[in-house]
């Protein structure tokens, strides 16, 4: 099937050009019938005929060839010219019906340049054909009538020409912006997934973790001292209901605003940070809280962004220091919040946990937000994790500061 439409197409095309080759040659025997006053002069001479088919016949390679069927056509028309003020027809736009297929199929198929070039070089020698035998000066109203109608049909080419190409392009930009649209929208996919996938990992991996600890520290408990233990399983309770209080706020966060089912419950935010701190204490944890500076209202996405990076700060803390202290440290300025996390864990803890999940998160919550985090080994020992991060994301130094 898909074969068979090129076939036929290809064999459309011939019998149309076939069609005009034989319809401009009979033009041309009409023409050679009328004087210049349209009177018939009688049926045309052999020569005429003769010459007459080679240009219509060139018609048919006008789609590969035009500018050689422009040229055999006007050579053509100034032979007719010529016979034609021997016999006596008047040298018309009839004549020339070749010629005006010619230059019309050349202005579709070629740059504007070219075809006006050709269009003016054609009007011209047919302009200085019809001067043959011609006595005296004046112009005969014939004459600017064969120019008018050679200009025009170039004319004509081009505006259709320029049609088609402005169709073209804006059915391009049409495809092009249907792609963009469509890339566009599979990486806001991705960014969301990642975004879901970053609210998950910092919420579970905190809250099991502490989990994980207070079980494995009750059941040490359970056979030597059973009321710690109880009091370390009611603990344990607690922190599962927390786990899943954060983790059915933040799944709520990342419904559909639609949804006027999905709760609204405030983002955590530095607010809570005594509400983590006493949850990784109970778990074993001492955390000593510094602020220094002018406190600050944040935005809502530095704030989450700030509580986010001190959790996974301080759960990697409780994973891999093996340290039961650590330094949350919050310093304001006038556009930032500094936030400092440390610990006097083992040196290389750093190779084991530089390139972490948890770390990896971290970069991305704060480049969104506008900041940067740095995390390694320090140089007397343990790990600290850095982040600066705007106040304001909106305000008029982030731009700088993101460029440096």
């Amino acid at each position: 099937m898909s074969l068979d439409r090129p076939l036929r197409t290809r064999r459309r095309t011939r019998i149309v050009d076939a069609v005009l080759a034989v319809v401009t040659w009979g033009l041309v025997l009409l023409g050679s019938t009328l004087d210049s006053e349209a009177a018939f002069i009688g049926p045309p001479a052999p020569a005429v005929a003769l010459v007459a088919a080679v240009p219509s016949a060139a018609l048919l390679w006008r789609r590969r060839h035009p500018r050689a069927v422009v040229a055999v056509t006007t050579a053509c028309g100034t032979a007719l010219a010529v016979i034609g003020s021997h016999v006596g027809f008047d040298f018309s736009p009839l004549i020339l019906s070749t010629v005006l297929v010619a230059v019309f199929s050349l202005g579709l198929r070629t740059d504007q340049q070219t075809g006006m070039r050709y269009t003016a070089g054609t009007a011209a020698v047919a302009f200085a054909a019809s001067m043959i035998e011609q006595t005296g000066s004046m112009i005969r109203p014939s004459q600017p009538g064969i120019v008018a109608t050679i200009l025009l049909s170039g004319a004509v080419a081009y505006g259709i020409r320029t049609r088609r190409d402005y169709i073209a392009a804006v059915e391009a930009r049409a495809e092009l912006a249907e792609r963009t649209r469509e890339e566009e929208a599979r990486r806001r996919v991705g960014e969301e997934r990642t975004r879901i996938a970053r609210e998950l990992h910092d919420i579970v991996a905190h809250h099991i973790a502490l989990a994980h600890i207070e079980a494995g520290t009750a059941s040490y408990f359970l056979r030597t001292k059973p009321d710690e233990a109880q009091k370390i399983i009611d603990r344990l309770a607690d922190t599962t209901s927390d786990a899943l209080r954060e983790l059915k706020a933040t799944i709520g966060l990342l419904r559909s605003e639609d949804d006027q089912e999905a709760p609204r419950e405030p983002a955590p935010g530095l607010y809570r940070l005594p509400q983590l701190i006493a949850s990784l204490e109970r778990a074993g944890l001492t955390v000593h809280l510094v602020r220094r500076g002018e406190e600050r209202p944040l935005s809502p996405g530095v704030d989450l962004t700030a509580y986010r990076i001190v959790q996974e700060a301080l759960t990697n803390v409780t994973k891999h220091a093996g340290t039961p202290e650590a330094t949350v440290s919050l310093e304001y300025t006038r556009t930032l919040v500094t936030i400092t996390v440390n610990d006097n864990g083992p040196a290389q803890r750093q190779t084991r946990n530089g390139t972490g999940y948890g770390l990896i998160g971290m970069r991305e919550r704060a480049t969104s937000a506008g900041g940067h985090v740095t995390a390694g080994g320090r140089p007397g020992g343990g790990f600290e994790v850095r982040a600066e991060l705007p106040v304001d994301p909106r305000g008029p130094d982030h731009g700088e500061r993101t460029r440096s």
